[in-house]
């Protein structure tokens, strides 16, 4: 589902924002949908709270961000396990479905130099605000200074995307949207804010092989621990947890192959 269908910018400070991304504009919300606002926190996308729960937005200073920088596991966690990352390595990575940049930020936590990509133009607008506010931010702007964005759509510009990126695309992370339709899965309200932004990854089989096409060593793929596999090649290895897996599919090792030092 396209954004601009389903989602207005509303606010007077926010019109410049509205005609960058091409999408629709109102002074004041309508009355249904989502809306993509400026609050008190920052840049939110609101909707109904009994529907879509409250507003969502993309954090890197506080709350969970600030958490799971603290007390998260550091390389022990299962995405820094996954990407590679070990002893005299730190991967530099492309989260090619960025979502709210949860898992990018935790990487370049760790140190690696993460590109972010986001095809959602409201979620893009999200992390971009997020970015500049831990530029701003001088306990995460280290962390901050690692990670760049773009708003491309992985499936059929991941090659652009990080064409003028200035580091190698060593592990690229995927996480698609899973098109799970059982009730459990509404549960989280904010998945139901996302599945009516982007829609299912339908194409997610396209997306791994661009993802196969650009990485240089290993691609990592984020799923439903009893999911089955993105129609595709199969992964060579599997790390599991209780509720999530990651499939990788792997070109060449990381301590062999470069990882940064």
């Amino acid at each position: 589902m396209n954004d601009a269908a389903s989602l207005v910018v509303v606010g007077e400070t926010l019109t410049d924002l509205a005609e960058r991304y091409g999408l629709p504009w109102s002074l004041t919300a309508p009355g249904g949908g989502l809306v993509l606002q400026r609050a008190e926190r920052g840049l939110e996308i609101a909707g109904d709270i009994k529907r879509y729960g409250l507003p969502i937005s993309a954090d890197f200073v506080s709350g969970a961000a600030a958490h799971r920088r603290r007390y998260g596991g550091g390389r022990g966690q299962l995405v820094a396990r996954a990407c590679g990352f070990g002893t005299g390595v730190v991967p530099q990575v492309v989260d090619a479905t960025a979502g709210l940049g949860r898992d990018a930020f935790v990487l370049a936590s760790l140190g690696a130099e993460v590109l972010m990509v986001e095809r959602v133009a409201a979620i893009h607008a999200l992390l971009e605000a997020a970015l500049t506010s831990a530029l701003n931010d001088e306990e995460v702007a280290q962390i901050a200074r690692r990670i760049s964005l773009r708003h491309a759509d992985s499936a059929t510009a991941l090659e652009a995307a990080v064409s003028d990126w200035p580091h190698q695309p060593q592990v690229v992370h995927l996480d698609p949207m899973f098109p799970h339709r059982e009730k459990s899965a509404l549960v989280k309200k904010e998945m139901r804010v996302f599945r009516e932004l982007a829609g299912d990854d339908e194409d997610a089989s396209r997306l791994l092989e661009a993802a196969l096409d650009v990485a240089t060593h290993r691609v990592v793929v984020k799923r439903p621990r009893k999911a089955p596999p993105i129609e595709g090649p199969p992964p060579q290895h599997v790390i599991e947890s209780k509720t999530s897996r990651y499939d990788l599919y792997v070109h060449r090792s990381l301590k062999s192959g470069g990882g940064n030092e």
